[in-house]
C-alpha cells in the first residue's frame, strides 16, 4: 500500500513545552484517516508542519516519498489542498468570485472548473448572494472548495465540522465522502467529534501529549468495539465445544475468560447454557464506544 504521509520522530518544541514529542504517523493512499486528540494534544502544530507553514524542531516526514529537507517538497505540496483552522474568506464576494481570487492565488492558467467545484461543494445556485449572508455549513464547504482549487489528491482538514448545526454536519460529512470515494481523495481530517469521525473515518490515529499512542484501521477498531459477553468459566474447553456446535461467534482470551460476539438477549443466552450445564461464575456485557475507547487510550488502558 502506498503511504501518502509519513512522519518520523517528528518534534515541535516552544523553549520548554513539546507540542510534538516522536510523533510517528501513516496515512495510506485512499484512507480517511481522523486524527484524535484533545485541546492542546498537538492536532493543529502537526497539521501546520505537514502543510510548511512550521518547521520541525527534530524529526522529520515524507510527503509521496519526498522527505521534508528535499527541496522537491514544495512541489509535492501542491498535490495538496488545506483548510487550517478558519478557512479565508472574503465575505463581501460572493462564492464564484471567491474561488477566481483563489484560482488567481494558486497561479491557475484559466477557471477550468469552475462551475463543477461549485456544484460539487453545494454551492452552484447562490448566484450574487455575499459570502457574509452564507450559513456556517455553506462557508466550509466554500472553505473546502478553496482548498480543492488545485485538483489536490490529499486533503487536510481541521476541524471542519466545528460549530456546525446538525444539519450542516451531515453536508460536510457527505462531502468528504464524496471526495473520497468518487474524487478518490486521501483525506487527514482532526475532530473532536469522535462520534461524526465513527462515521467517515477507515483509519484512525490517537494523538495525546504530543505523540501518537495508537494507529488502527477502522476495520480492527469496529472489532475492539464490537458487542461482547465476557465470561469467567471454570470448565472452558466445554463452552468451547458448546460455541462450535451453535456456531457462536467466540474468543478464548485465557484459560478462564472467553469473550462471546454479537447481540444476543443476555437472560435467553445464560438460559440456554444452563440448559447444557455451563454455568459461568462471572458474566459482563460489554459494548465500546469510539469515546471510551479513546479515553481508555489516554488514561493508560492497554488496547493492544
Amino acid at each position: 500500500m502506498e503511504i501518502i504521509l509519513e512522519t518520523k520522530n517528528l518534534e515541535k518544541k516552544y523553549k520548554d513545552f513539546k507540542a510534538l514529542n516522536n510523533t510517528n504517523i501513516h496515512i495510506e493512499k485512499g484512507a480517511i484517516y481522523g486524527l484524535i486528540g484533545k485541546n492542546g494534544a498537538g492536532k493543529t502544530t502537526l497539521i501546520r508542519i505537514i502543510c510548511g507553514l512550521q518547521e520541525p524542531t527534530n524529526g522529520g516526514f515524507s510527503i509521496y516519498g519526498i522527505e521534508n529537507k528535499d527541496r522537491r517538497i514544495s512541489d509535492v505540496r501542491k498535490r495538496m489542498g488545506a483548510i487550517i483552522e478558519t478557512p479565508t474568506i472574503y465575505k463581501e464576494m460572493t462564492a464564484k468570485d471567491n474561488l477566481i481570487e483563489q484560482y488567481k492565488l494558486v497561479g491557475m492558467p484559466d477557471e477550468d472548473g469552475l462551475e463543477e467545484l461549485l456544484e460539487l461543494v453545494g454551492l452552484k445556485n447562490t448566484g450574487k448572494k455575499k459570502v457574509k449572508n452564507f450559513s456556517l455549513g455553506m462557508r466550509q464547504r466554500l472553505g473546502i472548495a478553496l482548498a480543492l482549487v488545485n485538483h489536490p489528491d490529499f486533503l487536510i482538514l481541521d476541524e471542519p465540522i466545528n460549530g456546525l448545526d446538525p444539519q450542516g454536519i451531515i453536508e460536510i460529512r457527505e462531502l468528504i465522502l464524496k471526495l473520497n470515494r468518487e474524487k478518490r481523495i486521501t483525506i487527514l481530517i482532526s475532530s473532536h467529534y469522535l462520534d461524526e469521525l465513527s462515521k467517515i473515518a477507515t483509519h484512525y490515529g490517537f494523538l495525546d501529549n504530543g505523540s501518537i499512542i495508537k494507529e488502527i484501521s477502522s476495520k480492527s477498531l469496529m472489532k475492539k468495539m464490537e458487542h461482547k459477553i465476557e465470561l469467567k468459566v471454570e470448565n472452558e474447553k466445554e463452552f468451547v465445544k458448546y460455541f462450535e456446535e451453535k456456531k457462536i461467534s467466540y474468543e478464548v482470551i485465557d484459560n478462564k475468560t472467553i469473550n462471546v460476539y454479537g447481540k444476543h438477549n443476555l437472560a435467553k443466552f445464560i438460559a440456554e447454557l444452563s440448559k447444557k450445564n455451563l454455568i459461568a461464575e462471572e458474566i459482563h456485557e460489554q459494548e465500546e464506544s469510539l469515546e471510551n475507547y479513546y479515553m481508555n487510550l489516554i488514561g493508560g488502558s492497554n488496547n493492544d
